[in-house]
This record gives structure tokens, C-alpha cells and sequence, in this order.
């Protein structure tokens, strides 16, 4: 029973994750800048985590473990950037896919690292999410009204600073509480939102005012949750499933852009998904054996 708590925690971590373009959709339909919805979300969201921290459990740190965190959000950041870029010339439903395929950069970043080369396995799963991501970005369809190469380019640096983030932020402060660590990321991340975007809106009281609700929202489940979740459940659940509960995000965003902004979203972009999704879980199940079989290794 604990189990399925934990499995849903990080399942409810990605679906924040997913509902986070629809909404930046309906900023943008209301008038506000990409730098304005950026600059508002990592705001309020890592002064929300400030807050909550003053409840927790908190670590000393040395000036180079501060330093380290600080510098691992700037991806983070970086990440916002990109993908609300993306989100001003694609659809909700198209922009979610091209990030998703962090899932294969992070593999790359890994085999750069680590030299781990990817096995066949790996390599069929890559290959599905692929195909699966073309299906969702109908490159074989007639039309291409809905797909732009500055969208395209948009949404792959989005997934490769999403890919980074996730990589350095596995790397450093295991050791602290989830609550300390988040915070620390987010307000690296901040720190280059507010250099590339300068938050002006602060200054203009009708607008920081109007904006407000749109920094609170894509704060709370952009910045404060996911992390919050996925430090609670992750531990619980592992890598391996922790990454297909994740990729709850894809289904959730589409859904949500179909549902909420009326975006078409015909059966073969749904084939499309469930290619990807069938991606992540080949990959993702190939690595729980692996480290089953370690474990039993362990044992004998």
C-alpha cells in the first residue's frame, strides 16, 4: 500500500508538469510576454519554496556545496526559457513532445559522462520514441501549418537543458532535505531568469497585480511540487518506474490542450504518445532488470 503512495506521488509530479503549457497558452492569450509568464513563475515559486523552508529541516552548507546547487538550477532556468519560446509558435500538444526527447539526450549525456555506450535495448527504445515523436509532430501529413523550425529549435534546447538539469541535479545534494535542495536549485534557475529577463513587471503594479495569478499557478506546479514530490517518492519507487510515472506529463499535457484550448489532436497523434510512452517503459524496464539482477548479485 505504502508503495502505491509513493508511486502516485511521483505520477502527480509529472502530471503538474504536464498541465503547465495549457496555462501558459491562456497567459499568452491574455497578453502577457514569454518573459513576463518565465519571470513570474520562477519568482513566485522559489519565494513559495523559501517560505515552506523556513518549516523544514534545514543543513549547513559550505560556500562551494551553495555554489554547486546554485549553478545546477541555471538548466533549470534555462529550461523555462526555451520551452515558454517554443510554446509562442507551436501547439501545447507539439511543444511537449519535442522536450520529451530529453529522455534520449539524457542517454547521450550519460554515454558522454559516464562513457556508457547504449545497448541495443536502449537503442530500440530511442528508436520508438523517435518514430513516435514524428507521428505526434505530423511530419508525414500534407500539412506543416503547425510546425515551425524556431518552434522545432525552441523546444530541442528546452530538452537538452532539461536533460542537464536533471543529470547535475542527481549528482549534487543527495544529502540534504528535499525541501533545502529545491530551493536552491530554483533560486540558481531565478537568478538567470531575472538576468535574461529583468523582472520590470515588479515595478508596474497593474501588471505585476494582473500577472500574479499566472506566477502563483505556474509557480506552485512548475517550480514548488514536482521537485517536492519526486524527492518524496523517487527514493520509494526507483529510477526505473519513477521514469515511466514521470512520462505522465506527456498524456496530461495533450489532454489538457485538447480539453482547455481546443487543440486538434487526431488518433495518430495519440499513436504517436502511446509510441513514446512504449519508448520510456522499454528503456525504463530494461534498467530495473539490470539492477535487480545487481542486487541479487549482492545477496549471493
Amino acid at each position: 500500500m505504502k508503495n502505491m503512495y509513493y508511486a502516485g506521488l511521483v505520477f502527480l509530479g509529472g502530471c503538474c508538469y504536464g498541465i503547465l503549457s495549457t496555462f501558459v497558452k491562456i497567459a499568452y492569450a491574455n497578453g502577457f510576454s514569454s518573459a513576463a509568464v518565465t519571470g513570474a513563475q520562477y519568482l513566485f515559486g522559489t519565494m513559495m519554496l523559501w517560505l515552506v523552508l523556513q518549516f523544514t529541516k534545514k543543513e549547513k552548507l559550505s560556500v562551494k556545496e551553495s555554489v554547486k546547487l546554485l549553478s545546477s538550477g541555471i538548466p533549470f532556468g534555462l529550461t523555462g526559457i526555451f520551452y515558454y519560446q517554443a510554446l509562442q509558435s507551436l501547439s501545447a500538444s507539439l511543444a511537449i513532445v519535442f522536450l520529451f526527447q530529453f529522455v534520449w539526450i539524457g542517454s547521450v549525456i550519460e554515454w558522454l559522462a559516464y562513457r556508457r555506450v547504449p545497448d541495443k535495448t536502449k537503442l530500440v527504445s530511442i528508436a520508438v520514441l523517435l518514430f513516435g515523436s514524428l507521428l505526434v509532430a505530423d511530419v508525414f501529413s500534407k500539412s506543416t501549418s503547425s510546425f515551425t523550425l524556431s518552434g522545432l529549435m525552441w523546444g530541442i534546447m528546452a530538452a537538452v537543458s532539461f536533460a542537464t538539469f536533471l543529470f547535475l541535479s542527481s549528482a549534487v545534494g543527495s544529502h540534504l532535505p528535499p525541501v533545502q535542495k529545491s530551493a536552491l536549485l530554483a533560486t540558481g534557475a531565478s537568478i538567470l531568469v531575472s538576468i535574461c529577463y529583468p523582472p520590470v513587471f515588479i515595478l508596474e503594479g497593474t501588471t505585476f497585480f494582473s500577472l500574479a495569478p499566472y506566477g502563483l499557478l505556474l509557480g506552485l506546479f512548475g517550480v514548488v511540487l514536482p521537485p517536492l514530490l519526486y524527492s518524496i517518492g523517487m527514493p520509494h519507487v526507483g529510477p526505473s518506474l519513477g521514469t515511466i510515472l514521470t512520462s505522465s506529463e506527456l498524456p496530461v499535457a495533450i489532454l489538457m490542450s485538447s480539453v482547455v484550448l481546443s487543440e486538434p489532436v487526431p488518433p495518430v497523434k495519440w499513436t504517436g504518445v502511446i509510441l513514446i510512452l512504449i519508448g520510456i517503459s522499454l528503456n525504463s524496464l530494461k534498467d530495473s532488470k539490470k539492477t535487480g539482477m545487481l542486487k541479487k548479485t549482492e545477496y549471493q
